[in-house]
This record gives structure tokens, sequence and C-alpha cells, in this order.
């Protein structure tokens, strides 16, 4: 692969988008999948339906080691939650390995300017939720 070429670049990104998404999907789709399983014969449409008196529908982990303890239990709203967060890493990451095919280019202005981006794409994400500010 020759990563002078623009059409290599942008293969390697688009692939990086696209097995996110349909990865993000599968996750997803399990854990619906276990979801219905483990509701039986109940109706299931209450958690496909937004009702207001009855936000958030399930028990979503809010912490990395519910998450994970979720996740190794298999519990649908765990799925469904890696598999949002695999959807809002898959961007992230195509900024992080822009990075380092433009420093393979040798192109150190694009390697800066994108790894700016990626600096404040991960402080946005990563530290101002610990800011008093930002909290409501």
């Amino acid at each position: 692969m020759n990563l002078r070429d623009p059409d290599s670049m942008n293969t390697v990104i688009g692939n990086v988008l696209r097995f996110g998404v349909v990865i993000s999907a599968a996750v997803v789709v399990l854990g619906l999948a276990r979801l219905a399983s483990l509701s039986g014969s109940a109706d299931t449409t209450s958690f496909l339906y937004y009702s207001a008196s009855s936000v958030p529908h399930g028990n979503f982990p809010i912490s990395l080691t519910a998450l994970i303890s979720g996740l190794r239990s298999f519990n649908p709203f765990s799925l469904i939650e890696l598999g949002v967060i695999i959807l809002i890493a898959t961007p992230v990451t195509r900024v992080a390995i822009s990075v380092f095919l433009f420093a393979a280019e040798k192109d150190d202005l694009y390697v800066l300017v994108t790894a700016i981006v990626l600096a404040l794409l991960l402080f946005s994400m990563l530290v101002t939720p610990f800011i008093p500010i930002f909290h409501a």
C-alpha cells in the first residue's frame, strides 16, 4: 500500500469508518436480541418507544466497572451501550489513524492539525465531564 496515494489513504479511512459502524450495529443488534430473549413472551415494544414517564428504558450502566460487569454477565443494556460507545469511538479512531497516515506521508502540517483535532476530541470527551461548569 502506497500511503502517498490519496486513494490508498481514503481506502484505509473508509474501511475504519465502515468496520466501526458495522461492528457497532452488530453489537447493538446482539444486545437487542438478548433483550428480546430475556423478555420472553412479554411485550418488548415498551423498550422501543419513547415515554417520558419511564425514561431511561432499562438499567444502563453508568460506570466503566458496571459496564464491564454487565458485559461479563451478557446484560443486554451493557451490550447496547458498548455498541453506542463503539459508534462514538469510530470517528475518533479515524482521526487518530489520520495522524499516523499523515506522519507516514511526512506531511508535518497535517500531522499537527490532525493531532490538535484529536486532542480537542479527547479533551471534550474525557476531561470536560469532570469540570464543574459543564454540569447542569
